[in-house]
């Protein structure tokens, strides 16, 4: 059936911000906690209204990107779907048992792609918002929460769900994969920047490399994904504390282990020491790693010249994000 039909004038609009892991990359996949933080001035936006034509169906537009799924796409369960935005459609559809009217969303997004911010979850949770609203059934975020997990795993194959949930719900989080979700206070504001190293890597990728190193080597793996979640405990009570300098020796630790994973690359290390030796307190990747981002944690003081050395490091953007 088809919702309630509304004016061509009525535009439904959603947003999702982008998100860095402060720590626990990667061993959070093992069960190990992570700590995933939202990322507000980095967002993808979705606006959905009736298109003139009124043939049912979306028209989805992405930049250069035109597409047209019709009316029906929820229904054809046998065909494995391997198109992220084809996918949440189907999904969202799916769970308010309806089909599509006539029309057309268009997406914007500041996030780049394949840097480990989260791009595709972000597009999925802002489809997902906006595409329900207009259908008349906006989703609450534990039911929008489970479709966009189901479309991460076309993007990283065995997603840990970190990603989708500091998206939809758009707040610090302490994650144990299958646990309940735990939101904290920082003591004190702090400041991220976050460099992007210009260079796109995928996190199936990663993650599957790790993987291949657990099942093969997993005398020497395993002591490195445990020391990466108790070192995710002691951060998270750094931050609680307001012990910025503790907190950042912990991401710089966290940095290492990460290497050992083999998920850094020269140019995230090269980051990594520009930023430290300009004075952050701490610094490592941040996401899949391979390329995408670093994170450095900042004070006021030597805030312009850390992202001064990261600019002169090779870093293609440097962002910045308050936390607290």
């Amino acid at each position: 059936m088809y919702p309630e039909a509304f004016p061509e004038s009525v535009v439904f609009t959603a947003s999702a911000p982008a998100k860095v892991i402060l720590c626990g990359e990667h061993a959070v996949v093992y069960n190990q906690p992570a700590i995933a933080i939202p990322v507000s001035d980095l967002r993808v936006t979705v606006r959905i209204q009736r298109h003139q034509s009124g043939a049912p169906g979306l028209r989805l537009i992405a930049g250069d990107l035109e597409r047209f799924l019709p009316s029906n796409v929820s229904f054809h369960e046998e065909q494995a779907v391997t198109d992220a935005l084809e996918l949440t459609v189907r999904l969202v559809l799916e769970t308010l048992k309806c089909s599509l009217p006539g029309l057309t969303a268009t997406i914007e997004s500041q996030i780049p792609v394949a840097s480990g911010l989260g791009s595709g979850a972000a597009v999925s949770a802002a489809l997902g918002r906006a595409l329900s609203a207009a259908l008349g059934n906006p989703l609450d975020n534990p039911t929008l929460n489970t479709i966009v997990y189901e479309v991460e795993k076309i993007h990283h194959g065995t997603p840990s769900g970190i990603d989708n949930t500091v998206i939809v719900y758009e707040q610090p989080i302490f994650f144990v994969r299958n646990h309940p979700i735990q939101t904290f206070t920082a003591a004190a504001p702090f400041t991220l920047l976050i460099a992007d190293t210009g260079r796109g890597a995928l996190t199936k990728v990663a993650v599957g490399d790790v993987r291949r190193l657990y099942e093969t080597e997993p005398e020497r793996i395993k002591p490195i994904l445990s020391a990466i979640g108790d070192l995710v405990t002691l951060a998270r009570g750094a931050i609680e504390n307001g012990d910025l300098t503790r907190l950042g020796a912990l991401m710089t630790q966290n940095h290492a282990y990460l290497q050992q994973l083999t998920v850094s690359s020269d140019e995230l290390d090269q980051l990594v020491r520009a930023a430290l030796d300009a004075g952050a307190l701490g610094a490592k990747l941040s996401g899949g790693g391979r390329g995408g981002n670093m994170i450095a944690l900042v004070m006021p003081e030597n805030k312009s010249a850390v992202r001064a050395a990261l600019v002169r490091s090779g870093a293609k953007y440097v962002y910045e994000t308050l936390v607290g």
